[in-house]
């Protein structure tokens, strides 16, 4: 049962997420007064991803009996992990190739600084966008399969935490996506092409949960660190990509909206987390995983 709900969910966040962020695109994300706001799903990505961190997964991972001192040394070493992953291009979600994107339909005069900027992100060498585009999707497809294992890991240890574990990466793959199509679009004139590309980088994500799953079953005991590395991954992703993003000097009235956005992330996935454990009986994540076993 387990294993049919990892792959429903990981296609859903990872598939599903590629066509939201579609469909955002055809009824329009403009960083102006119509459409979509990017900056909302940014505020709203970032608060799913920091509340299922510091409120699902590592207080999750600390009912077991380990060490806490370990737990928070695992943090740190995820956080460090990712960093370094970021510094390998590995890890990056790249939405700011969406703003650039939509800031040279909005403003002309900074067209040439702002694709120069899009296309050395994509490309580092500077070249063509058409290399950029396969990059973005090596990037993306090694973050999804990540995220599957992230995702499995928190299906493991409790069947409703890996739902809200699934919603995150959701939340925060759709902002993520639409940057991707918007690059791939500028190096393919055909938009169906590009969301076939985005797609089968999304399918990874179903196949780094069938990973985790055979992984952490083999590895129950491991269970508590791996809700940590899941939860330093949500962490680094809000702190380091999500949230510098927001960082920008606004109107009052939008830096309101950013901060509701903010906790509707928040709460969205506090809502979800009472339902979660309103009658969850908090045990050792990897006892749990000890009776899963049995079950199979």
């Amino acid at each position: 049962m387990n294993l049919l709900a990892i792959i429903a969910a990981t296609l859903v966040a990872g598939i599903g997420s590629v066509w939201i962020a579609a469909l955002l695109l055809r009824v329009g994300v403009k960083s102006g007064g119509g459409g979509v706001n990017p900056q909302h799903l940014l505020s709203l990505a970032a608060g799913a991803l920091l509340a299922t961190a510091f409120m699902h997964l590592l207080p999750e991972a600390f009912e077991s009996r380990i060490e806490p001192g370990l737990l928070f040394g695992v943090l740190l070493f995820g956080l460090v992990f990712f960093f370094l992953l970021d510094k390998a291009e590995l890890w990056h979600h790249g939405h700011e190739h969406h703003h650039d994107g939509e800031a040279r339909e909005a403003h002309g005069h900074d067209h040439h600084d702002r694709h120069d900027h899009v296309r050395a992100h994509s490309d580092p060498h500077g070249h063509t966008s058409k290399g950029g585009g396969w990059a973005v999707l090596t990037g993306d497809s090694v973050h999804c399969f990540g995220d599957g294992i992230l995702i499995a890991s928190a299906f493991i240890a409790d069947l409703r935490l890996g739902l809200v574990a699934a919603l995150a990466v959701l939340a925060h793959e759709v902002p993520h996506h639409i940057g991707d199509l918007v690059v791939l679009r500028q190096s393919s004139p055909n938009p169906r092409a590009a969301l076939i590309k985005v797609s089968l980088a999304g399918t990874m994500t179903a196949l780094g949960g069938l990973a985790g799953w055979w992984l952490v079953d083999r590895l129950h005991g491991w269970l508590p660190y791996f809700l940590v590395l899941a939860s330093s991954s949500f962490v680094y992703v809000a702190l380091a990509d999500l949230i510098p993003q927001l960082q920008k000097r606004l109107a009052a009235r939008q830096t309101a909206l950013q901060i509701a956005w903010l906790a509707v992330g928040i709460l969205l996935v506090m809502g979800v987390s009472r339902l979660a454990h309103g009658d969850h009986e908090h045990t050792d994540p990897a006892h749990a995983h000890e009776e899963h076993g049995h079950k199979h």
